[in-house]
C-alpha cells in the first residue's frame, strides 16, 4: 500500500517530468530578449551564440517555452504576397516557426532578413530575425519538435539551459 501511495505521489507531482522539457543532449534554442541573443544548445552544451532582432515593443515577441512546428527554405511572405527567394522578402532565406500563443508555427518564427542592419535591435513585429547566413548555418541543427525558450532574463545562456533541463552539469561531454 505504501509503495502504491508513493508511486501515485511521484506520478502526480508537479515536478515530475511530463515530456515538455528537453532532455540533456537534445537541441534547444534560447532567445534572450534582454541581450538580443540566440543560443543553440546541443550535445549538452551551448554550441553557439548569435545576435538577433526581436520585437520593437516588449510584448510583441512572446515569452515562454514553445515547440518548433514548421520549417521552410525560402519562405513565402503571405502578408504582402512576396515569393520566397525575392530580395524584397523580409523573411530572408529560412523560417523556423514555433507554436507561440496558440499558433501553429506560421505566425511566430525565427527567420532570416533582407535588412541585416536590424540585427541586434528591437525592430520586429514579434518574430526573431537573424542574418541569413546565421539561420542557414543552424537550420539543419534545429529539427521539428525542438523546444524554443523565449525570455527576458539577466541570466546567461548556460544557466538558462541548465534551469530548463537542456544541459545536465553532471554529464561531462
Amino acid at each position: 500500500m505504501l509503495k502504491l501511495l508513493a508511486g501515485l505521489l511521484v506520478a502526480f507531482s508537479p515536478i515530475w517530468p511530463l515530456g515538455d522539457n528537453p532532455l540533456p543532449g537534445d537541441p534547444f534554442v534560447i532567445i534572450n530578449k534582454n541581450t538580443n541573443q540566440m543560443a543553440l544548445v546541443d550535445d549538452n552544451r551551448v554550441q553557439t551564440l548569435i545576435s538577433v532582432a526581436t520585437g520593437k515593443k516588449d510584448d510583441l515577441t512572446p515569452e515562454g517555452l514553445f515547440t518548433v512546428t514548421v520549417k521552410a527554405v525560402d519562405p513565402y511572405y503571405r502578408k504582402k504576397d512576396i515569393l520566397g527567394g525575392d530580395p524584397k522578402n523580409p523573411l530572408g532565406t529560412r523560417w523556423i516557426g514555433f507554436d507561440a500563443e496558440g499558433t501553429e508555427g506560421r505566425t511566430y518564427g525565427i527567420h532570416g532578413t533582407n535588412n541585416p542592419a536590424s540585427i541586434g535591435h528591437y525592430v520586429s513585429e514579434g518574430c526573431v530575425r537573424m542574418q541569413n547566413e546565421a539561420i542557414e548555418s543552424i537550420f539543419q541543427s534545429v529539427p521539428l519538435g525542438t523546444k524554443v525558450l523565449i525570455t527576458d532574463s539577466t541570466k546567461d545562456a548556460e544557466s538558462l539551459a541548465v534551469e530548463y533541463g537542456a544541459i545536465n552539469r553532471g554529464i561531462n561531454m
